[in-house]
């Protein structure tokens, strides 16, 4: 593949040190000990109710969506993972906070 493929979407760069972002880049996902996470409840745009949001998650898309089943099986419950954050339907942040500490992850919930 070619540079003019790769990069179909910049066209000029006035920037002499200009690099172009490699998109395909493998991110590696720390181990559950050296990632804070933060749980919190949020209900704001959201027609009054209630969701559980845990931030702070640093690694690949795949490991955010397998954390995010756990979570979302353990809870028996529905979400959805994306952009960092996994979002629990309904009020368990200290359900999920246990779920994550026995898991490894060093977790803090905001705002209680």
């Amino acid at each position: 593949m070619n540079k003019k493929q790769r990069n179909s979407n910049i066209v000029y760069s006035t920037d002499p040190d200009f690099v172009y972002d490699d998109e395909n880049e493998i991110v590696e996902t720390p181990e559950p000990a050296r990632q804070k996470l933060t749980i919190r409840l949020d209900r704001k745009q959201r027609r009054g109710k209630q969701v559980t949001l845990i931030e702070g998650f640093t690694g690949s898309d795949d490991d955010l969506k397998a954390l995010s089943k756990i979570l979302k099986t353990k809870c028996g419950v529905g979400g959805s993972a994306k952009d960092g954050v996994i979002i629990i339907q309904g009020d368990f942040r200290k359900k999920a906070e246990q779920i994550l500490s026995d898991m490894g992850y060093k977790c803090k919930i905001s705002g209680a």
